[in-house]
């Protein structure tokens, strides 16, 4: 919304609220700046009330859809009035719980390295005012054990603000195994953070297709683009089962490596059996899922693929994508 457009909503609504009557179009004509500066006072030209006619209504609208109630009043001699009355226009008293109130309180822990940290801090302040009580640390009651969730990325505010909108994005993405990165067209669904790093899930319109992607691996700026979305935004989007299915931790399959004795020890730490082969080797059975060959290429030549086929060509692969780049 323009900030011209929002300060004469903000304006009106401030009027209608303030009244004890009903003011009339004319009144409120003459009472709000933006009104006098586009249209001049009341019972100016047909054309200028005409004008102002069609903007009240789109304002009034507005206010309406923005959940602000208005009353219409006919008054004795037949001039009709709007008010917005304050009991009509009150929200109920907030009450939240000490876990509740804990959620809110790390949702704006999010702000802390972003622009909104002063809005965050703001918004806390009136749940306090409206009733949070005093003794309810939004914080959690553990200040040693404090959880954090930093946001460091440039990325995350614009994404942000484009999952609210629905508006699609660009963005240069650099994959774990790329040398280099490429441009992604996306439909950004959702946000969330999973083992302190924030992730993306949204729509690849290039590949026509689900896709998460790290934002710390996002490079330059996210730029926007107008349009709308072109595949259904989901009811729920699992971007932590996702992630954690790319990740390889929804293990559905069993592979078997070869590891030198004295390296991969996260590998280690997730076989289901080691088996010494001698000359500095070591035999692992690993259960695993989507995404166990971008990690064993971090390994380098320390790991070997022995089965299945498909996992050791799609390691390879990997391998010749880096050393090209």
């Amino acid at each position: 919304m323009a900030i011209a457009k929002a300060e004469r909503l903000m304006n009106l609504a401030l009027c209608l609220l303030g009244t004890r009557r009903p003011l009339s179009k004319r009144e409120l004509r003459d009472s709000i700046e933006a009104y006098v500066e586009a249209f001049g006072p009341g019972n100016g030209s047909s054309g200028s009330d005409d004008s102002f006619n069609r903007m009240f209504e789109r304002d009034k609208d507005d206010l309406r859809e923005l959940g602000l109630v208005i009353e219409t009043v006919e008054s004795l001699d037949g001039e009709v009035g709007y008010l917005a009355r304050r009991d009509s226009n009150r929200l109920p008293p907030i009450t939240l719980d000490a876990e509740e109130a804990a959620a809110l309180g790390l949702a704006a822990k999010v702000w802390q390295q972003a622009r909104l940290a002063g809005a965050a801090s703001g918004a806390l302040q009136k749940l306090r005012a409206a009733g949070l009580p005093e003794d309810v640390d939004p914080y959690g009651p553990h200040g040693a054990l404090e959880p954090r969730i930093p946001v460091h990325e440039a990325a995350f505010e614009p994404l942000m603000l484009a999952c609210r909108d629905r508006r699609p994005v660009v963005f240069d993405y650099r994959k774990a195994t790329a040398a280099h990165p490429e441009q992604r067209h996306v439909e950004p669904w959702a946000l969330e953070c999973w083992r302190g790093h924030w992730y993306l899930a949204g729509w690849d319109r290039d590949r026509g297709a689900e896709r998460v992607f790290r934002l710390s691996r996002i490079t330059g700026k996210v730029r926007s683009r107008g349009g709308r979305y072109t595949a259904d935004v989901p009811d729920v989007v699992t971007v932590r089962e996702t992630v954690a299915s790319w990740a390889g931790e929804i293990a559905d399959r069993s592979a078997r490596i070869r590891l030198r004795s004295d390296a991969g020890y996260p590998l280690r730490a997730k076989a289901t059996s080691v088996r010494e082969l001698g000359d500095g080797w070591d035999e692992l059975e690993i259960p695993y899922g989507h995404g166990l060959d971008a990690w064993l290429v971090e390994f380098g030549p320390d790991v070997v693929v022995l089965e299945p086929a498909e996992l050791r060509a799609d390691v390879v692969d990997r391998l010749r994508a880096v050393a090209k780049g």
